[in-house]
């Protein structure tokens, strides 16, 4: 459906309502889906207090977070209690309610070596892949096909000018990885991450030689140093070192993994306080 497709490119989470099966008479038949949003919802699956029950638990599965589906079975007949079903069909009704959840969203600028192995491991992953790089050879449909059977969502950005201007358009909390072949070309995607205040992460590859020009031209062109602080560098787990476009790529994927997990299951505010204080 174009629901789940809107709302997993807006980085939204959802329940999808399915009609699992009927028996007697029904309004809509098995098969019929339904999208719930915290705030929309699109298509039906039937109307009535049938669909009111599935649109206020799906809503209560958003809001405590549930991602396990559930199961409601319905007696449709105007005898029936409200959370029941009141409608006068006659027949049972079971819904399968399934949330959908937001999936991590990563930008990688700069599809050089490191960056397409990096690619080649995280399109195994249910992501939405946005691969950058104003080299027109790095995007080719041949050196991309590694990614032909890919679990991700893939979008390729072209962009031979200004690629620093793809950051507006990435998804909210989107993890940005800057990997390009020019420092000039890293510079500028840097301080447009930081301008942009919609990312989860901004990540950037390099030296600690290069992050020291780069912290003071961030800081010259008025970006506040908790801003710049914002950037991870090096990229990675600290004790996997290698050089190897492989390793880094390897390296740079569970450091992701890692914060995807972290998104999908916060730690307690009580827990992070402690942390804060460590």
């Amino acid at each position: 459906m174009k629901a789940v497709q809107q709302l997993r490119e807006q980085r939204r989470p959802g329940v999808l309502v399915t009609v699992m099966s009927v028996r007697g008479h029904a309004p809509r038949d098995a098969g019929a889906k339904m999208v719930v949003a915290e705030d929309n919802v699109w298509a039906t699956v039937g109307g009535g207090n049938l669909e009111a029950v599935a649109v206020e638990r799906s809503r209560a599965l958003l809001a405590a977070g549930t991602t396990e589906p559930e199961v409601l079975e319905f007696a449709l007949s105007d005898k029936a209690p409200f959370q029941q079903a009141v409608q006068c069909c006659g027949g049972e009704v079971k819904l399968l309610l399934e949330p959908l959840s937001v999936v991590p969203s990563v930008a990688i600028f700069g599809m050089g070596h490191v960056g397409l192995e990096l690619a080649r491991i995280l399109a195994r992953h249910d992501v939405e892949l946005h691969l950058v790089d104003s080299r027109p050879d790095q995007l080719t449909s041949e050196r991309l096909s590694v990614l032909d059977d890919a679990v991700a969502n893939v979008h390729v950005h072209h962009v031979p000018v200004l690629p620093e201007l793809v950051v507006g358009e990435l998804p909210p909390g989107t993890h940005a990885l800057v990997m390009t072949h020019d420092h000039a070309e890293d510079a500028a995607l840097c301080d447009a991450a930081l301008r942009s205040g919609h990312l989860a992460t901004i990540g950037l590859i390099g030296s600690s030689a290069k992050w020291a020009r780069f912290r003071r031209k961030l800081a010259d062109d008025g970006i506040p140093a908790e801003a710049i602080a914002k950037i991870t560098t090096p990229i990675g787990l600290p004790d996997l070192t290698g050089k190897e476009p492989a390793t880094i790529a390897v390296s740079a994927a569970a450091w992701l993994l890692h914060l995807f997990a972290a998104e999908r299951n916060p730690a307690p505010a009580h827990v992070r306080q402690t942390h804060d204080r460590i």
